[in-house]
């Protein structure tokens, strides 16, 4: 059975208090440095039989975890709703795709191929292989928690490393749930370990773990500012980091565009999980010629979706993850109504219960045009036609997910790859994920790519191998 957790070597533990009701919610054991290095040094013990298994053992085992998964999805839905305040319907969203991503994991374990190259050299067989790199760190968020925290660990195991995974400190409880479904399925003992600490040691744990020989490559997801600090540090141990940070996502609507659905996708896009997601729509971006009309069905629709308590399950709409999140989206509405912006839909927070929010005539020189909310707030921005559109959307430090609504589709693909971003959707939400495409973004939202063979990429190492099958001739 896998080691979810290396020999303690101390009492301490840390509280993770409900943000709907200020109770504790999980009491999680806060771990040393020693720890962490002790289950990095777990699964480097772990690595040399897990790499050395078929990759049809390696998919049954995954196979069996995706099942261990579904197992504890009210245990998961119970964990989201006390930790983070997540509805019940995130949860089990968050389930149902995080298991399929290990079921995409399990079938790529015989999709990691390579290639016979032609060689110059006469009888030289030239060989492209990819193998297993070693111990990965993976260091996943609260928001999709599940979803996340299944990410940073599937692909990894299919290629045949082994894994750390740094669980939030904002949801323990959940992401050790992962590291058990795991452990149930058998994998061999080490293969995939849990580190669990308290708030204030994070930059400790996850420095150790970087600087620790047995961990060879790191993936993060997370803010873009602690992405920076992970790249810095593993950069001096020439260690590659795979980066999802974070997103400022454009919708632009154009002329030609059916308001309906645009309307229904940029509603779900900015306000599902509460705007918690890092393809989150944080700016609207429309043609002047329909934005009244695409304003006026807009806000119709954000009146429509209110705000309760997640444990009752009764509203579209949340708790934000803590009351410091209401207090950095309350900035950015006041900064942008201060400058000439209109608030249509909007209201007070009760505690972390905030409701949606959308704010009208957002220019370039406000805040909520630039810095990302991850809240529920969204500004629509006016563009003059579809060039100033496009110049619009690309005015960001980030660039990871984007959209564009039309009836044109040529003329949405046209615009698509002007959009400077990992990914964009042609009629479709910013909001988009499947376990199987490759996902990430550019500029400041990261780099390398989540999902499918291009995760494969990620996690393996290339190597060139060669076999002389004549004799050799040489110069000297």
């Amino acid at each position: 059975m896998a080691t979810i957790a290396p020999p303690e070597t101390g009492s301490t533990t840390f509280t993770r208090n409900n943000p709907v009701t200020g109770a504790e919610a999980t009491t999680a054991k806060a771990f040393t440095v020693a720890d962490a290095n002790a289950a990095a040094e777990a699964a480097a013990r772990a690595f040399p039989a897990w790499s050395a298994l078929g990759p049809n053992a390696r998919r049954a085992m995954l196979n069996k975890a995706a099942a261990a998964l579904e197992a504890k999805a009210d245990q998961f839905v119970d964990a989201m709703m006390g930790e983070i305040g997540a509805t019940e319907g995130w949860a089990r969203f968050n389930l149902m795709l995080a298991a399929g991503m290990v079921r995409e994991a399990a079938a790529l374990t015989t999709q990691i191929g390579g290639e016979v190259i032609p060689s110059d050299k006469p009888g030289c067989i030239a060989m492209a292989l990819r193998e297993p790199v070693g111990v990965m760190l993976g260091i996943a968020p609260w928001n999709a928690p599940i979803i996340l925290g299944v990410r940073a660990v599937a692909v990894p195991l299919a290629c045949g490393n082994t894994v750390v995974l740094k669980a939030s400190e904002q949801c323990p409880r959940t992401h050790s749930l992962i590291a058990e479904a795991f452990a149930e399925a058998g994998l061999p003992e080490g293969a995939v370990s849990i580190v669990t600490n308290a708030p204030k040691d994070a930059g400790e744990i996850v420095g150790a773990l970087i600087d620790n020989p047995h961990v060879r490559r790191i993936n993060f997801t997370g803010s873009t500012g602690v992405g920076r600090i992970i790249a810095k540090r593993a950069a001096e141990h020439l260690k590659p980091v795979l980066l999802e940070l974070g997103g400022k996502a454009p919708m632009i609507v154009l002329e030609d565009a059916d308001l309906d659905e645009a309307v229904k996708a940029a509603a779900f896009g900015a306000f599902m999980n509460q705007g918690q997601i890092c393809m989150s729509t944080e700016r609207i971006i429309v043609v002047e010629s329909v934005a009244d009309a695409f304003a006026e069905k807009f806000a119709e629709k954000a009146r429509s979706m209110p705000v309760g308590d997640p444990r009752e399950g009764k509203t579209p709409l949340g708790a934000v993850v803590d009351k410091s999140t209401v207090e950095c989206v309350k900035g950015l509405i006041e900064d942008a109504l201060g400058h000439g912006a209109r608030q249509l839909v909007g209201g007070d927070a009760n505690g972390v219960l905030m409701p949606a929010h959308v704010i009208d005539g957002v220019t370039q020189d406000m805040r909520l045009f630039r810095d990302e909310s991850f809240g529920p707030v969204v500004g629509i921005t006016r563009a003059r036609d579809e060039a100033h559109a496009i110049e619009l959307a690309n005015d960001t430090e980030y660039g990871l997910s984007a959209a564009v609504f039309t009836r044109d589709t040529a003329r949405g693909l046209r615009v698509a790859k002007q959009i400077k971003s990992g990914i964009c959707h042609v009629n479709g939400p910013t909001v988009h994920d499947e376990a199987q495409m490759p996902f990430g973004g550019v500029k400041a939202s990261g780099y390398g790519r989540f999902g499918g063979k291009a995760g494969i990429d990620a996690f393996t190492e290339l190597r060139w191998i060669t076999i002389e099958t004549q004799p050799g001739h040489y110069p000297i």
